[in-house]
């Protein structure tokens, strides 16, 4: 009450014109706390609070229907799975697979595929696929077996602590951190932390031994070490000296085969881009034609028409002479476009797409003549092959320039397909400011996400905006239908555009940084988006969660505050039990299930594949992952396992279902459904080990804040 006297006092020496504001402020402060007041002084008031605890219905409330939506994706998976074989088993058949990287069939019955898709190891992933899918694997394989090695560390210890700990709590709560008032008690948190901790980092260093074994034996491997690009090593920001090809000769000696310095192409992939488009507006437009004059022809013939056509012969058609499409289909009823949207000139999309490519192929086939010849300007990047695999290895692990951030970064191994041409003539001053720019950008872009996040859930409470803000009281007249659209409908879909578009700007930045192939982009990625991940999903979610919880208590008590903070965080681990049920078991099902796959497959392919090629590459492409959005995912909810691990250990357990089942859903898709598009060569792994880590650290300073607020100064020292 002190605290609101001095507020009064502060107030009341502003103008007069905000006392009034402040009357109602005040009033309705004061009757908070005097009903804080006595229900503080009520003692069966807190008995009252405690029996009401909802954290037990709450997750009843969540895992009901989540656990409801899982069964039926789960029912039309085994469903749908026998009916269309192209989405759910495409890698057991697909023409477009060479016949060692195909999976074996699973019998077609409702169930009975069960027992031969266990029979499959993880390792056919490594030896059919890609390295960084059997690592995917491994990762949650390994996740979810830490946290159920955490479960036998630290249930039989804190569970009877806690629940013994006098702290007055209920429900789930009373599994926590929270609910223990001896302090003495708090060695026991000590010493487990310890051990599971410890247990953390020991896996850790166990698995981050594996993959260098693993990664050796890959690259050994004749299917890896007879590439090219095994014994190639991308040099990028090259200094203009070292680009002749008779010093870097004498630089690498006689293990070098072959050297390519890299030419600016700007013009050349313009004019290539420019017609590849044109080439595909031809043989649409051609392919629409074809089935226009069909079309025509058969209604004419089940007419009892002339053969020839109601259109004469084809040499009276103009910009068709020999066509026999000309003979069915009219020259105004020919494919046109416009030059420029809306007010551009309408032409013949056949005439000019020919047209077209009849200038731009002569100016290709002279601008690559002359790259060929020498006469193209030299960029800052090198490819440099070598006779042998080891010798290739050691140029890209030795310093081959004195100058910081010359010659550097190397990449090795890179396919050509993954390679983006237009980031090899970044110089090293430029990658430098890039880096810096993309950087600052993506922090930015983490603390100020939650911002539009924000808004979006504003959005679905637009009544209580309303009463904030009064000049939106118009959107009471709107119908109840709009009404309910907007407050209902639009935040979801809102919420489903941001989170689709993170990923996608993410990229982008890791493309602007200077990356010189995909898989170092996906690398990049992979740093971005889990620090999003730490940053947004965990700790902004924990710390307001935990104020939320406590703020109007802080308001009339502050003295009480580290009590209150020290009871409030811990609770907020009823939340990530939620969340993992819903991760665990939404993410398994729906990756079973790939609804939006099919609809994308089956509806719009009708619409939007109007050429042979276009079906085609509907049918023999198989989707794909991208490791750089995919890993930080899981990285994460294990992070978020090991931090409450201690002070919320029931979190561990529904971790452990969670993760598992998303390994199971993940094991199905890689070894049927999913390809690699990317390779990173597994280079995804040790980061996502490292980024664990931060977990343990996250737990360390958690439990030594609750310790200090606690004023529990041994176990503070001995954490």
């Amino acid at each position: 009450m002190d605290t609101l006297n001095a507020f009064n006092s502060a107030i009341q020496r502003r103008s007069p014109s905000a006392l009034t504001l402040h009357h109602v402020i005040q009033r309705r402060a004061f009757a908070f706390c005097e009903q804080q007041d006595i229900a503080g002084n009520n003692p069966n008031a807190g008995s009252a609070q405690e029996e009401d605890d909802p954290s037990l219905s709450s997750f009843i409330s969540t895992l009901v229907p989540v656990l409801l939506v899982a069964v039926i994706f789960v029912s039309l998976f085994l469903l749908l799975r026998r009916k269309f074989k192209r989405n759910y088993e495409p890698r057991t058949f697909l023409g477009s697979l060479r016949p060692q990287e195909r999976s074996p069939a699973l019998p077609q019955g409702l169930l009975n595929w069960f027992g031969t898709f266990a029979k499959v190891p993880d390792s056919f992933v490594l030896n059919h696929q890609s390295l960084d899918g059997f690592l995917l694997l491994r990762y949650l394989k390994v996740a979810s077996a830490t946290c159920l090695v955490g479960c036998c560390i630290t249930w039989p210890v804190l569970f009877p602590i806690n629940i013994t700990g006098g702290g007055g709590q209920k429900q789930l709560n009373l599994l926590t951190f929270g609910n223990v008032v001896d302090k003495n008690r708090y060695y026991a948190h000590v010493f487990i932390a310890w051990i599971f901790l410890g247990f953390v980092f020991y896996m850790v260093a166990r698995e981050s031994i594996y993959y260098v074994n693993l990664r050796q034996a890959y690259l050994l491997s004749p299917l890896y070490s007879s590439r090219m690009s095994s014994r190639t090593v991308l040099f990028t920001s090259v200094p203009k000296e070292y680009l002749d090809e008779g010093l870097l000769r004498r630089m690498f000696g006689r293990g070098l085969k072959n050297i390519w310095i890299a030419n600016d192409c700007e013009e050349i992939e313009q004019l290539v881009e420019e017609r590849d488009k044109v080439a595909m507006k031809l043989e649409a437009a051609e392919t629409k034609l074809i089935k226009l004059a069909n079309t025509t022809r058969i209604k004419s013939r089940k007419k009892g028409g002339q053969s020839s056509g109601p259109h004469g012969n084809a040499d009276e058609a103009n910009g068709e002479s020999g066509s026999v499409a000309a003979k069915w289909v009219p020259t105004k009823k020919r494919p046109t476009h416009r030059l420029k949207p809306l007010i551009g000139k309408k032409v013949d999309t056949i005439n000019w797409c020919r047209s077209e490519l009849e200038r731009l192929i002569p100016k290709i086939d002279a601008l690559q003549a002359a790259h060929r010849a020498g006469n193209g300007k030299f960029i800052p990047s090198v490819f440099v092959e070598f006779y042998h695999q080891s010798e290739a290895q050691a140029a890209f692990q030795s310093l081959t320039h004195h100058h910081a951030l010359h010659m550097s970064p190397r990449f090795i191994g890179v396919n050509p397909e993954e390679v983006i041409w237009k980031n090899l003539k970044i110089s090293w001053a430029s990658r430098v400011v890039r880096n810096i720019m993309t950087i600052s950008f993506v922090i930015l872009l983490i603390v100020f996400w939650s911002i539009p996040v924000g808004f979006v859930g504003i959005l679905s409470n637009i009544k209580s905006l309303i009463k904030l803000a009064p000049f939106l009281s118009f959107l009471y007249k709107v119908p109840p239908t709009i009404f309910g659209l907007i407050q209902g409908l639009l935040p979801a879909i809102l919420l489903a555009v941001l989170m689709a578009l993170l990923p996608i700007i993410l990229r982008m930045m890791a493309k602007m940084g200077g990356a010189p192939s995909l898989s170092a982009v996906e690398l990049r990625t992979q740093n971005f988006y889990f620090g999003f991940q730490v940053v947004q999903v965990f700790l902004i979610t924990t710390l307001t969660s935990a104020a939320s919880a406590s703020v109007t208590s802080i308001l009339c008590k502050p003295m009480d505050a580290p009590n209150l903070l020290a009871t409030n965080i811990p609770k907020a681990s009823n939340f990530y039990i939620s969340y993992f049920v819903l991760q665990g078991l939404t993410i398994s099902s729906s990756a079973l299930l790939g609804i939006a796959g099919l609809i994308i497959f089956k509806l719009l392919g009708k619409f939007l594949d109007t050429t042979p090629r276009k079906m085609y590459k509907r049918w023999s492409t198989l989707s794909a992952l991208g490791w750089g959005t995919v890993f930080p995912v899981y990285t994460n909810l294990t992070v978020i396992a090991i931090t409450y691990s201690i002070i919320a250990p029931l979190v561990l357990g529904f971790a452990t279902i969670g993760l598992y089942l998303i390994y199971l859903a993940y094991r199905y898709n890689l070894l049927f459904v999913f390809n690699s598009h990317v390779d990173t060569k597994g280079l995804v792994y040790p980061r996502a080990l490292q980024q664990t880590t931060t977990g343990a650290y996250l737990a360390i300073v958690c439990l030594i804040g609750l310790f200090g607020i606690k004023a529990a100064p041994g176990p503070i020292i001995l954490m």
